[in-house]
C-alpha cells in the first residue's frame, strides 16, 4: 500500500523541471524583466545612425584613398552589423508593447537599414528557436550535410551511410573559406531577392530597395561605380565574418540531433551556451553572449538578460544541467574544434562502419 502511496506521489524530474520553469517564467514577469526600457533602444539606433555619417564624411573629407576607403568600410561593417542585432530585438517583439509597432519598425530597420527582407528573417528565425539544432526543423543547421557534418550522432550517421558529399574530414579548414566570409556576399545576398519574389512579398522588397538606392545614390558622388561596388562588397564580408562567429558559437558546438521533443527547458538549454558578460561582448555580440537567457525568453529585451542569469543558473544547478558559459575567444574556437571532431567521427565510420 504504501509503495502504491509513493508511485502516485511520485513526479517524474522532467515535469517538475517543466513547473519549475513556470515558476521561474511568473517570477521574470512579476520583476519586470519582459519590459523594455525604450531609451536603450533609442540610443543603440543612435550610435548606428551616427557611424553611418561618419563612413560617409570620411571618404567625403579625405578622399578615397585606401586608407579611408578601408575605415569607411569597417565602419559601415559595423553599422550592418549592429543594425543586425536591432532588427533582431524588433523582430522578437522585445521593444514595444504591441506587435503592430514591432512589425513595423523592424521592417525599417531591416529593409532600409540593412536591405533584407523582414519576412525572409522571420521565417526561418522563428522555426530555429522552435526547434534549435534540431536537425530538419531548425533551418540554421540545413549546411548538414550538403556542406558539413554537424553534431556527433549526425557525423557518425553519415559515415555508417558511406555518404561523402564533402571531404568532412577536413572541415575545420574549408570553413575558413566558405562560412564566415562567404554567407553574406555569396548566398544571402542574391537568396533574399529570390525569396521576396518568390513569395511575392512586395512591402518587403520595396523597403529594401530603398537601402540600394540609398547607397548608391550617397557614394556616387564620392566613388566611381566600380569604388561603390567595391565598397558594398567590402561591407558585407565584413559583416558576414562579424555574423557567422557570432551566431555559431553559441550552436554549432552544442548538442544536434533529431528532435526527441523533450520540454522547452532542456530543448533550449543542450543547444545553445552562453559567453561571459562584458560591455565589449554585450555590444559586439548584440547581447547574444546570453544566448541560453535569450533561447528561453525571446520576448525578453536583450538589456534584462544579465539580470535572469542567476535565476537561469540556479534552475540549471537545481536539476543537474549544464550551464556552459566560456569566454569569447574561447567560444569561437569552440567551433573549429566542434567542426574537426565531428569530421573525424565521420572518417573514422565512413572508413570502419
Amino acid at each position: 500500500m504504501s509503495s502504491l502511496l509513493m508511485l502516485v506521489l511520485w513526479v517524474s524530474p522532467q515535469k517538475r523541471l517543466v513547473e519549475d520553469f513556470r515558476e521561474l517564467r511568473a517570477t521574470v514577469e512579476k520583476m519586470g524583466l519582459l519590459n523594455p526600457n525604450h531609451t536603450f533602444f533609442i540610443l543603440h539606433l543612435c550610435h548606428i545612425l551616427l557611424l553611418d555619417v561618419a563612413a560617409w564624411l570620411t571618404i567625403w573629407y579625405f578622399g578615397s584613398s585606401i586608407v579611408p576607403f578601408l575605415f569607411s568600410a569597417v565602419l559601415l561593417g559595423t553599422v550592418q552589423t549592429q543594425a543586425g542585432w536591432l532588427q533582431h530585438d524588433f523582430g522578437h517583439l522585445s521593444v514595444f508593447s504591441t506587435s503592430k509597432w514591432n512589425h513595423w519598425v523592424h521592417k525599417f530597420v531591416i529593409g532600409h537599414l540593412k536591405g533584407a527582407p523582414a519576412s525572409w528573417w522571420n521565417h526561418l528565425h522563428f522555426q530555429h528557436h522552435a526547434k534549435p539544432n534540431c536537425f530538419r526543423k531548425d533551418p540554421d543547421i540545413n549546411m548538414h550535410p550538403l556542406l558539413f557534418a554537424l553534431g556527433k550522432i549526425l557525423s557518425v550517421e553519415l559515415g555508417v551511410k558511406k555518404k561523402k558529399f564533402m571531404p568532412y574530414n577536413h572541415q575545420h579548414k574549408y570553413f575558413f573559406i566558405i562560412g564566415p566570409p562567404a554567407l553574406l556576399p555569396l548566398y544571402f545576398q542574391w537568396y533574399i531577392f529570390y525569396f521576396v519574389v518568390q513569395r511575392k512579398q512586395w512591402v518587403d522588397l520595396a523597403w529594401m530597395l530603398t537601402f540600394y538606392v540609398r547607397f548608391f545614390l550617397t557614394y556616387l558622388p564620392l566613388l566611381e561605380m566600380k569604388g561603390i561596388l567595391g565598397l558594398f562588397l567590402l561591407v558585407r564580408f565584413i559583416e558576414s565574418n562579424w555574423f557567422v562567429w557570432v551566431t555559431q558559437m553559441n550552436h554549432i558546438p552544442m548538442h544536434i540531433d533529431y528532435d526527441k521533443n523533450v520540454d522547452w527547458f532542456s530543448t533550449q538549454l543542450q543547444a545553445t551556451c552562453n559567453v561571459h558578460h562584458s560591455l565589449f561582448n554585450d555590444w559586439f555580440s548584440g547581447h547574444l553572449n546570453f544566448q541560453i537567457e535569450h533561447h528561453l525568453f525571446p520576448t525578453m529585451p536583450r538589456h534584462n538578460y544579465w539580470k535572469v542569469a542567476p535565476l537561469v543558473k540556479s534552475l540549471c544547478a537545481k536539476h543537474g544541467i549544464e550551464y556552459q558559459c566560456k569566454p569569447l575567444l574561447t567560444a569561437f574556437a569552440d567551433i573549429v574544434h566542434s567542426l574537426k571532431d565531428s569530421g573525424e567521427l565521420w572518417l573514422d565510420a565512413y572508413l570502419h562502419k
